[in-house]
């Protein structure tokens, strides 16, 4: 019985490590050490009750709440002397114009409060409704819409026309 349900865990996190990593990445605002370390955290934390979480309707929903949840927990006790990069390592492959969108989306989500970038991830990348995003971090709907346009303005203000210029590449 063991081994049925480690082998079952295994799919799953093989399925799921790629877009965990992203979100985590996305997160962090590019920071893909972070990003990594949030994954396997998640992945380690649903293999301590697998049992359990196997049989909820959707264990990768549920895994998404683990890794906003570590997030904001690294938020809460991250270390003073800790400073994130602000240079990515480049990317084969990539076009110009995709790395410098990228580059620009990713430092304007940097620039949000880690539950701002929470709930712009959950909701606009996670494709999660209001009520979803609101119990996957334990506030209100009405936290999760007031904190979203209040985010989106932010980004707004901070991309200005440069996000036209970039994405017309």
């Amino acid at each position: 019985m063991r081994q049925s349900g480690e082998g079952s865990f295994r799919v799953f996190a093989e399925a799921r490590m790629g877009h965990l990593f992203r979100s985590a990445c996305l997160l962090t605002g590019g920071d893909t050490h972070l990003a990594e370390d949030l994954a396997q955290e998640t992945l380690g934390r649903m293999y301590a009750v697998w049992g359990r979480i196997s049989r909820v309707g959707n264990p990768a929903a549920y895994a998404q709440t683990v890794l906003v949840r570590c997030y904001l927990g690294h938020q809460r006790r991250k270390s003073a002397g800790e400073r994130p990069s602000a240079e990515l390592p480049d990317r084969a492959g990539d076009t110009p114009g995709d790395a410098s969108l990228r580059m620009t989306l990713l430092d304007a989500l940097s620039g949000l409060p880690p539950k701002d970038r929470a709930v712009i991830v959950l909701r606009y990348w996670e494709d999660r409704s209001v009520t979803e995003t609101a119990d996957a971090l334990h506030v209100s709907s009405a936290a999760v819409r007031t904190r979203s346009t209040r985010a989106l303005a932010r980004l707004r203000e901070q991309l200005g026309d440069s996000i036209g210029e970039l994405s017309a590449h």
